[in-house]
């Protein structure tokens, strides 16, 4: 028997370790360019849309009467030519006349005259149209019947414009999106919960509960979606809740299909077979086994249902039986955008382009998970 020398052993093998299905997944979704670059951009309209309007100066209900349809502009408002006629309708019950009107930066400087004496009050109008702030009367002579008053000049950006209420769009827009977002990842979540449970128990047990549990399934896809919707207006009123409730009564029974479809495929398996010799449960088995089993698909139609909830969300509000006002949703705007098209066709271009963006982005996201789950890929 020969002895190997401690300095020349053979060194141990190195372990190789294997990649999982979802590592392998994660991989290839990372090497998709479109479904990362989707990723990225939905991120980013994600987190405008939840603090954009935070850290927006307007509020998505604030009216300025004085900017009514204003078209989108870089440069702050008013603009030079348009402090006259914000000054004559502020003094429009006042008596006086303008004489003299000078801004400088955000200082205006006018100088009124009136036949009778005036009063001083009348700075307290130019407060009140919310157009000047801090008016003050700073010199008065002719015994009253000539006064200068120094007021600052309130300014806003409107980067998308106003709607018909004077309302920043860029801030109704964003808030909007906070809406359809969460109407689509709430809605699509409920159905995941009810349509992941419901099939994945229909399929396994199999026989007559299985028959009778997916006929229940075809009585509520005979229910006519807008009808069911309008019932709940009738019975229960106007409320944003409403639109989770028929939103998630309908799209779980598609989500309850494709899962059923998938444990059909899945409970004859040798490991569900093991399990079931090996004493486990039937709650167990569905859950630890079934499920994850079934996820693959059930998350490339999460992200294609995600869309489909927000353009039925849409349609709703389209329709005046989704978001109701001061509150909006992409919806609701896209409506009144398409109501002023042709005097302001910005209030429609905006959040129009952004729902397209959101829903390729999500259709993206979709394809690059179909093709990284799909087994016949690795």
């Amino acid at each position: 028997m020969t002895t190997v020398p401690y300095d020349q052993a053979p060194e141990p093998a190195v372990e190789i370790k294997g990649r999982s299905l979802w590592a392998d997944a994660r991989r290839r979704l990372l090497a998709n360019r479109a479904a990362v670059v989707s990723m990225i951009i939905l991120a980013v309209i994600a987190v405008l849309a939840v603090f954009g309007p935070w850290l927006s100066p307007h509020g998505y209900d604030q009216v300025y009467q004085s900017y009514v349809r204003a078209p989108p502009s870089l440069t702050p408002y008013p603009h030079d030519d348009a402090i006259n006629e914000m000054v004559d309708r502020a003094l429009r019950r006042s008596g006086a006349t303008v004489e003299e009107l000078a801004v400088e930066g955000d200082t205006l400087r006018l100088v009124l005259v009136g036949e009778e004496e005036l009063d001083p009050r009348i700075a307290r109008s130019l407060n009140r149209s919310g157009d000047f702030q801090d008016a003050q009367v700073v010199e008065t002579a002719d015994d009253g019947r000539r006064l200068v008053i120094e007021a600052g000049v309130e300014r806003y950006v409107f980067l998308f414009g106003t709607d018909n209420n004077g309302r920043d769009l860029l801030t109704r827009t964003l808030y909007g999106g906070r809406i359809s977002l969460m109407i689509g990842l709430l809605a699509t979540f409920v159905s995941l919960v009810i349509g992941v449970t419901y099939g994945a128990t229909a399929g396994y047990l199999g026989g007559r509960v299985d028959n009778v549990m997916m006929r229940i399934v075809d009585i509520l896809y005979s229910i006519p979606f807008m009808f069911f919707v309008i019932l709940l207006m009738v019975f229960f009123g106007r409320n944003i809740f409403l639109i989770f409730i028929a939103v998630g009564a309908i799209e779980w029974l598609d989500m309850a299909r494709i899962v059923r479809g998938q444990t059909l495929s899945v409970k004859r398996k040798e490991f569900i077979e093991a399990a079931l010799a090996a004493g486990v449960g039937t709650p167990k088995i569905i859950r630890r086994h079934i499920v994850p089993n079934t996820l693959g698909p059930v998350v490339v139609y999460m992200t294609l249902m995600v869309p489909k909830v927000i353009l039925l969300e849409s349609f709703l509000s389209f329709l005046g039986l989704g978001v109701q006002e001061p509150m909006t949703s992409w919806g609701v705007l896209i409506s009144e955008g398409a109501n002023n098209m042709v005097v302001a066709p910005w209030m429609l271009v905006f959040p129009a382009v952004i729902l397209a963006v959101t829903l390729f982005c999500l259709n993206f996201i979709g394809d690059g998970l179909r093709d990284a789950l799909d087994p016949k890929d690795r």
